[in-house]
């Protein structure tokens, strides 16, 4: 069984891709079946379960390449980071993964919206999308005075 993602679908949120972000996210998820099983497994699962538009901007909906204001509602720590492909990652950049647990948590989602997630050490936590800053926008978003470290 997935693990990273709620057992109860209701738990789950709709989530939302544009076409092109899910046809690439898809050969993404089937490339890395041999190498991250477990990881792969998840992201098509939530790939799965995603309303896909055909085209056009989401609007205020996680996409690649999005920078995103959450919050671990288990700590209350607040993060900014932005959602990239596996070869663009750099955590010191604040750049995640969409293959990590957290950022198949966050694809997808609405500002406001919440969403269980499994840790790689297996602890159960839950997000809350608190501002989504789409590539290009050219609003300052939250100031990282308002970040924890």
């Amino acid at each position: 069984m997935n693990q990273n993602i709620p057992a109860a679908a209701e738990l789950a949120p709709q989530i939302m891709l544009s076409a092109e972000d899910h046809e690439r996210l898809s050969k993404l998820a089937r490339a890395a079946m041999n190498s991250l099983p477990e990881r792969a497994e998840n992201l098509a699962a939530e790939l799965d379960r995603a309303h896909v538009l055909a085209s056009g901007r989401l609007g205020e909906v996680v996409c690649m390449g999005s920078q995103v204001v959450f919050r671990d509602d288990t700590t209350g720590r607040v993060r900014q980071v932005t959602l990239v492909y596996p070869e663009q990652a750099d955590i010191s950049k604040g750049r995640v993964s969409v293959l990590t647990p957290i950022g198949t948590a966050l694809i997808g989602l609405r500002t406001g919206s919440s969403i269980g997630w499994q840790t790689r050490s297996g602890e159960n936590r839950r997000l809350t999308v608190l501002e989504i800053l789409q590539p290009g926008d050219a609003k300052a978003g939250f100031a990282e005075s308002t970040i924890d470290p």
